[in-house]
């Protein structure tokens, strides 16, 4: 199995536009962020796409991906959803994609989304629109390109946010907090991937740093990766802050698992 950061930033990207702190202008590549999406191959070579950000285009060609098998949406908001109609590449190529999304967040894709969802609408002659098959989870695992997916729900503001363990990965974004019983479920990772925005302050929907690295202690993973980072952190910094086994992700990061 294969993890690959393909976004690592918050809703606003770092850089972010029209500011010019020591982040957004760094030198440092690893502080280039684009919006959250992250790649997961299995054995079998088959991939799962987590969420499609607006740069998921850019995303894919920089990574060389030449197939997406299913898509694992984490919730519906924007910088995590609004590049779905680069999914048509991949769907006019084996004729549908699979994906996979909480209740909620079925739901609001069929709304905000409905020209691809919808049976009776067809595009016209010449032209094409995403082929995607949405199936909303429970709480059960579920099959997805060949890997089992176990579903973890995390409370995240008003909503709710789907991570996932599979075998030695644990992945969870845009969390405020794990339940005690998603901490069970993901004992024994041995990867984790955990959003952090910044250090201090902390945030009505998201974890900060301090509380990623609590919720990493509390699931004792050998080493711990932090995503959905914001322009308040450099790269550098983070490494040099972090406890053993915590490290920053960056787009690109490529784990083998």
């Amino acid at each position: 199995m294969k993890l690959r950061f393909l976004g690592t930033g918050t809703s606003f990207g770092v850089p972010v536009i029209g500011c010019r702190c020591g982040v957004c202008t760094s030198q440092d590549p690893r502080d280039n962020r684009t919006r959250h999406a992250a790649l997961v191959t299995g054995a079998d070579g088959r991939c799962v796409l987590v969420d499609t950000p607006p740069e998921l285009r850019i995303q894919l060609l920089a990574a060389g991906v030449g197939r997406v098998d299913a898509v694992w949406f984490t919730h519906d908001h924007a910088d995590h959803t609004s590049g779905m109609d680069d999914l048509r590449v991949f769907s006019a190529r084996s004729g549908h994609v699979s994906a996979f999304a909480g209740c909620e967040t079925a739901q609001s894709l069929r709304r905000r989304f409905a020209y691809i969802f919808d049976d009776d609408y067809r595009p016209p002659d010449g032209t094409t629109k995403p082929e995607v098959r949405l199936t909303a989870l429970t709480d059960e695992p579920v099959e997805v390109a060949g890997m089992e997916m176990l579903p973890l729900r995390v409370p995240h503001g008003d909503t709710v946010s789907h991570g996932f363990r599979t075998g030695p990965l644990g992945y969870v974004t845009d969390a405020k907090s794990l339940p005690g019983d998603v901490v069970a479920k993901l004992r024994g990772v041995r990867i984790l991937v955990l959003n952090a925005l910044w250090f201090g302050n902390p945030h009505p929907t998201h974890f900060n740093v301090e509380e990623a690295i609590e919720a990493a202690a509390a699931v004792g993973a050998e080493r711990t990766f932090l995503t959905h980072l914001t322009h308040r952190v450099l790269h550098s910094d983070l490494l040099a802050r972090l406890p053993r086994g915590v490290e920053p992700a960056y787009d690109g990061l490529t784990i083998e698992l």
